[in-house]
């Protein structure tokens, strides 16, 4: 087996990225892109070339998956699968309503359970690999999100338990946890100085990080290099949890 610096463990692969398209879900897959595997990713427009800078390369399905229709969807074009990134998540400044609420969880959570057991078979085939996305929140309370929040730690414990259900598959699941990463959804926060000052204060490295970062992270634990590594959660947030 070739570890995580050899440049030939992921060539061939099959790969699917939810919510691939900016951010953090882009930088995973232009990295798989790189290593020679072949990438799927999901987004919500209708075209790839809809999106500012997507990654080239890859195939892409429209999906917006706090649907269980678009979920079968996705699931009914993918016929190999070597590794699933359960990336798409989103969050809401309304989520104190129960609707809002319910769409939150049924993209971060439900959306997350859907898919992986649709796509388990093919993953079982391949000894494959699935790593969640999850977030500071899996850990920590965001008041102002409380739908946000529920569903990143549900999805801590959803990652363990299949974790370890699917072990004798030899099916493995894990999750990152990012912190405060440089993407579109932090873009607030980083044009505010006096917000971007209380925030580097709370993190020991006093920095952003880099979508490119949380993709190591990923790339790691789907590949050989963690090959005894299933249910276990990893945080990229520069320390911060360490206050």
């Amino acid at each position: 087996m070739n570890g995580l610096n050899g440049n030939s463990w992921a060539r061939g692969l099959s790969v699917l990225v939810t919510g691939g398209t900016q951010g953090i879900g882009k930088a995973v897959a232009e990295q798989f892109l790189r290593l020679g595997a072949k990438v799927t990713v999901t987004g919500t427009r209708s075209h790839i070339d809809c999106y500012d800078d997507p990654p080239d390369g890859v195939a892409y399905l429209q999906a917006d998956l706090t649907w269980p229709e678009a979920r079968a969807e996705v699931a009914a074009h993918i016929d190999h699968l070597d590794v699933l990134v359960n990336n798409a998540g989103r969050g809401s400044p309304r989520e104190y309503e129960q609707e809002e609420f319910e769409h939150v969880i049924d993209t971060n959570l439900n959306a997350v359970m859907d898919l992986s057991v649709r796509l388990h078979p093919l993953l079982k085939e391949t000894k494959g690999s699935i790593v969640n996305v999850g977030s500071l929140a899996s850990f920590l309370a965001l008041k102002e999100t409380p739908a946000y929040t529920a569903s990143k730690a549900g999805l801590l414990g959803l990652t363990r338990a299949l974790g370890d259900k699917w072990a004798t598959d030899g099916v493995r699941v894990n999750l990152v946890a990012p912190g405060f990463i440089a993407t579109r959804m932090t873009e607030g926060a980083r044009q505010n100085p006096e917000r971007e000052k209380r925030l580097m204060k709370a993190i020991p490295m006093q920095r952003w990080g880099a979508p490119e970062e949380v993709a190591q992270a990923i790339l790691f634990l789907a590949s050989p290099a963690a090959s005894y590594i299933t249910g276990q959660s990893l945080a990229i947030d520069g320390g911060l949890m360490l206050r």
